[in-house]
C-alpha cells in the first residue's frame, strides 16, 4: 500500500509539472489535485475515482488538462521512427494507429515520457473483445452472444492487420501477442476522450480517473436553453473559483480557447462524494462492449425480444427502436408498431397517423397487444437455459469464489453448486491442461471469473426487465378492463393467468422490487 501511494504521489506531481490542475490559484507543485477533487476509492461504485475535495456546484470547472499533456497519435508520432513506420501502413484505422502508439510507448519502458502515467493504467479490461467462448455463451441471449462474437472477431482481425507494423517497430515479443493487443485496445476503448482533430480520441492523464454516471437524471437540454435565454446563468462564483456558468451541463470537452481538456461538475457535490463523468448514453451491453462494466440501474438500458417478421414489415420504425425500456415499459416505437400490426391490414392506412403519433387505437387493440407482449416476454424467459432464481444463486456463488484464497475450499464449494460452475471448471481444464482451481486462483486469471460474473449480471438484468414488462402489461390490461371492456381470450393468455405464471417462476423479491 505504501508503494502504491508513493507511485500515485509521484504521478500527481508529474501531472502538476505538465500543467494539469484542479485550480487556477497558486498551484501546488507537489500535486495537481487537492483544491477541487482528490483521488479516492469507491469499492462499490467503480473502484478508484475522484472525490470532491470541497462542496462543488453544478457547472463548476473542476479539472483542466492542457493539450500538451494528452496522449494522442499526434503527440506520440513526434518520434520520427514511429511516424515513418505509420506512414507506410495507411490502411490502418485511426484507432489501430493509436493502439500501436500506446504499445510503442509501453515498449520503451521507463524511457517513455509517458511512463509515470502508463504504469497506473489497469492491468486488464473486461470488455467484450476479451471474452472467451465460455463467457460469450454465458450471456445466453442471442443478440448479446452475437455482439460479443463480433467484438472478439474484430479485435483479432485488427491485431493481425497491425502485427507487421509492430514487428517493423521491433516490439518485444510479449507486446506482439493478441493478449497485449487486447489490453491496449481495451485501454483505448474504455479510457479515450473525444477530441476534434482525431476520431480515435486521446488518453487524458488524471482526467480518465473520473468514473461513469449514466445520463438521464440531470435536467434536459431545453432547461439549459431557457436558463441561457432568460439570463439566469450564474456569474457569482466565489473568488478564486473557475469562471464557469452554473447552467453548463456538459461534463467535459476540449476547449480551443484555452487549449485544454476541461471537466465540469455535472451536479452539486458534497465534500467526499464521488465526482462522476457521463461518457454518453449507453445500454448495459454497450457499456460492457466498450468499457467493461455495467450498471444495475441504467436509465438508458434497452432489452430486445424476438418479434415476428410481419411486425417489422408492417411499420417503418427502425428495428433498433423496437425495444423494452429498463423500467419494463415497451418503447414508443414498439407500441406504435404493435398497434398497427394488431390492426387488420386493410385498415392500417386509415389509422397509421394515429399509431405513429403514439395514440391508442382502441381498447380491444390495446388489450390485445399487451397480452401479446406479455406472452412474448414469458416465452423469451422460458427459452433461456436458466431462470432468474438460478442466476441469482449462481451470482452469489461467483461472489463467494472471488473471496476464496484456499484451493481446497474453492474446489469444495464449486463442486457443491454443480451446473454452470462445473462447466466453467471443465472449460478451463480443457483450455489450459492444468488444474482449473489453480488457474482461477492465480492473480493473472481471476479476471476470467470477473468476466463470467459480468455475463451473468447482464443476463440477470435482461430477465428482470422482461419480468417488469410482464408486470407492466398486466397492470395495463387490468386498467383497461376496468373501463368496461373485456378482452376475448381466444389464443391469448388472460391477465390473471399471466400473473400466476410469472409468480410460479420463483423470482427473488430483491429482483422484483417488492
Amino acid at each position: 500500500m505504501e508503494q502504491e501511494q508513493g507511485e500515485l504521489d509521484s504521478f500527481l506531481k508529474w501531472a502538476a509539472e505538465l500543467g494539469i490542475s484542479d485550480s487556477l490559484q497558486s498551484q501546488n507543485p507537489s500535486s495537481c489535485l487537492g483544491h477541487s477533487v482528490i483521488v479516492s476509492h469507491f469499492p462499490h461504485a467503480g473502484g478508484r475515482g475522484l472525490a470532491a475535495a470541497r462542496d462543488l456546484r453544478r457547472g463548476e470547472l473542476v479539472l483542466r488538462v492542457p493539450k500538451s499533456a494528452l496522449l494522442t497519435s499526434e503527440s506520440v508520432m513526434k518520434d520520427e521512427s514511429l511516424s515513418l513506420a505509420l506512414k507506410s501502413h495507411p490502411s490502418l484505422t485511426p484507432t489501430q494507429m493509436l493502439t500501436v502508439c500506446l504499445l510503442y510507448e509501453i515498449n520503451k519502458g521507463k524511457s517513455s515520457w509517458w511512463h509515470p502515467y502508463l504504469i497506473h493504467l489497469p492491468r486488464s479490461y473486461e470488455i467484450l473483445a476479451a471474452f472467451g467462448e465460455f463467457e460469450v455463451q454465458a450471456l445466453q441471449v442471442d443478440y448479446a452472444v452475437w455482439a460479443a462474437k463480433k467484438a472478439v472477431t474484430k479485435a483479432k482481425s485488427q491485431w493481425k492487420e497491425a502485427r507487421k507494423l509492430m514487428e517493423e517497430l521491433k516490439f518485444k515479443p510479449k507486446l506482439l501477442t493478441l493478449r497485449a493487443w487486447l489490453w491496449a485496445s481495451g485501454t483505448i476503448s474504455s479510457r479515450t476522450l473525444h477530441i476534434p482533430w482525431d476520431e480515435a480520441g486521446c488518453l487524458c492523464p488524471v482526467g480518465d480517473l473520473f468514473n461513469y454516471a449514466a445520463p438521464g437524471d440531470e435536467p434536459n437540454g431545453f432547461e439549459n436553453v431557457d436558463l441561457l435565454q432568460n439570463g439566469d446563468a450564474a456569474d457569482d462564483m466565489d473568488a478564486g473559483q473557475f469562471d464557469a456558468p452554473s447552467w453548463r451541463l456538459t461534463d467535459g470537452g476540449f476547449e480551443e480557447d484555452v487549449t485544454a481538456y476541461c471537466f465540469y461538475a455535472r451536479k452539486n457535490y458534497k465534500m467526499g462524494e464521488q465526482v462522476l463523468l457521463s461518457y454518453g448514453t449507453y445500454t448495459n451491453l454497450e457499456l460492457l462492449e466498450h468499457y467493461g462494466f455495467l450498471l444495475y440501474e441504467n436509465p438508458n438500458d434497452k432489452v430486445f425480444v424476438p418479434l415476428e417478421d410481419d411486425i417489422y414489415s408492417s411499420t417503418s420504425w427502425p428495428k433498433d427502436s423496437l425495444y423494452i425500456h429498463e423500467t419494463g415499459k415497451p418503447s414508443f416505437a414498439l407500441l406504435s408498431a404493435l398497434r398497427l400490426w394488431a390492426t387488420p391490414a386493410n385498415q392500417r392506412r386509415s389509422v397509421g397517423q394515429l399509431a405513429y403519433s403514439g395514440s391508442q387505437l382502441s381498447l380491444d387493440n390495446e388489450i390485445s397487444i399487451m397480452k401479446w407482449t406479455s406472452n412474448n416476454c414469458l416465452d423469451a424467459l422460458k427459452s433461456l437455459p436458466t431462470s432468474i432464481e438460478e442466476d441469482s444463486l449462481l451470482l452469489s456463488a461467483i461472489e463467494k469464489f472471488q473471496d476464496y484464497d484456499d484451493p481446497v475450499e474453492w474446489s469444495k464449494t464449486a463442486l457443491s453448486y454443480g451446473g454452470e460452475v462445473c462447466a466453467f471448471l471443465e472449460a478451463f481444464d480443457q483450455q489450459n491442461g492444468k488444474s482449473s482451481v489453480d488457474l482461477v486462483l492465480s492473480n493473472r486469471n481471476r479476471m476470467l471469473i470477473d468476466r463470467w460474473k459480468l455475463a451473468v449480471q447482464w443476463r440477470l438484468r435482461y430477465k428482470k426487465v422482461l419480468v417488469d414488462c410482464i408486470s407492466y402489461c398486466c397492470k395495463r390490461i387490468n386498467s383497461l378492463s376496468d373501463q368496461g371492456v373485456s378482452a376475448q381470450d381466444g389464443e391469448h393468455l388472460g391477465s390473471s393467468e399471466l400473473v400466476t405464471k410469472v409468480n410460479s417462476m420463483s423470482i427473488p423479491q430483491s429482483l422484483t422490487g417488492s
